[in-house]
């Protein structure tokens, strides 16, 4: 009997269309989800978040992908992701699903809410691994152990196209292109530039260090979140704030998260600036989001921000303020 090894994800650096032109590039689509390891093994499918966390029993509706392999030991790397009406990737509709683990709720939403592995790459098979391998060796080697099924797909990869790609992923509503060197082996738990991605829109994790009250319709509840970010040396720094975005339905669950994190006095090492420290309620760093912004001021600040949502697949140190300073070097939306 096979017994799979654990892998860490591969990561991908950040770079604009200018950084992958040339040949011996291939341009995969970015999928607007969550980052997850298949393990599938003695009949069954073992779902591995990308900071380690076991979200299988999130997605019961995968656990039919066992099936995909004929019964051959294998770990696959995806994207869990899924749909709106319109059948464009959408991370607020993925957002029920990835906190959720109450057996019945989690059946519902399996139902209302169905979500899709997006598979792009192999890393073992059987008792061999298959990260050492080129990209395209992988990608034909996934593409023929892998068979699509009902939820789960291998999606069409390009080669040397970066520029078309990104173009459609564009006019599709998609999130971006990652861009890898065919010749590249599979490198786990690195970040390399021989994957990189060219994102449409600007994102960046935070941490929620405090919560402003809303007033008006918002009274009673959030108004804004305070956010930060650790710089490299540890320190958690104030990187601005969001108060747009939310569905009530978010409101009502940061509420019950933050309530036993709060703490008397600020989790920043730096001063908050007093225009949003005033009537602020401090929380430990603990809870990871996603916002979207246009601007990366010169001091590091975010600007004009919106919420996308909680990201329990990353770590609070997984937040960078040297990241977010190297977004706003690259200065244009499709490099975010």
């Amino acid at each position: 009997m096979v017994r799979l090894p654990a892998y860490a994800p591969m990561l991908a650096q950040l770079g604009t269309l200018a950084s992958v032109q040339g040949a011996g590039w291939a341009v995969e689509m970015k999928w607007d989800g969550v980052r997850a390891l298949a393990y599938l093994e003695d009949g069954a499918v073992r779902l591995m978040s990308r900071n380690g966390k076991n979200i299988t029993p999130a997605y019961p509706e995968l656990q039919l992908m066992a099936g995909a392999t004929g019964g051959r030991a294998t770990v696959v790397d995806g994207e869990i992701v899924a749909f709106d009406e319109a059948g464009r990737p959408s991370f607020e509709a993925l957002q029920p699903r990835m906190h959720q683990r109450n057996p019945a709720v989690v059946a519902g939403l399996a139902r209302t809410v169905p979500v899709t592995f997006m598979a792009f790459d192999i890393l073992h098979l059987e008792e061999a691994t298959t990260a050492p391998l080129p990209y395209t060796e992988r990608r034909k080697l996934l593409e023929g152990t892998f068979t699509p099924g009902y939820r789960w797909q291998v999606p069409t990869w390009f080669a040397d196209d970066a520029g078309h790609a990104f173009d459609s992923s564009r006019q599709l509503g998609l999130e971006g292109v990652v861009c890898k060197r065919m010749g590249s082996p599979y490198r786990p738990g690195k970040r390399s530039g021989e994957w990189t991605k060219v994102k449409n829109v600007s994102t960046v994790e935070v941490v929620i260090g405090g919560w402003r009250p809303g007033a008006g319709g918002r009274s009673g509840t959030i108004g804004s979140l305070l956010l930060g970010a650790y710089d490299e040396g540890g320190r958690l720094l104030y990187v601005g704030h969001v108060g747009t975005g939310f569905t009530q339905a978010m409101l009502r669950d940061l509420r019950e998260r933050l309530a036993p994190l709060e703490r008397p006095d600020p989790p920043f090492d730096e001063p908050v600036p007093r225009e949003h420290a005033r009537d602020a309620l401090w929380v430990e760093p603990l809870v990871v989001g996603e916002v979207q912004y246009a601007e990366v001021t010169g001091d590091g600040m975010l600007r004009h921000l919106s919420w996308r949502g909680l990201r329990p697949d990353r770590e609070p140190a997984e937040a960078s303020a040297t990241e977010i300073r190297r977004q706003g070097h690259t200065g244009n939306a499709a490099a975010g």
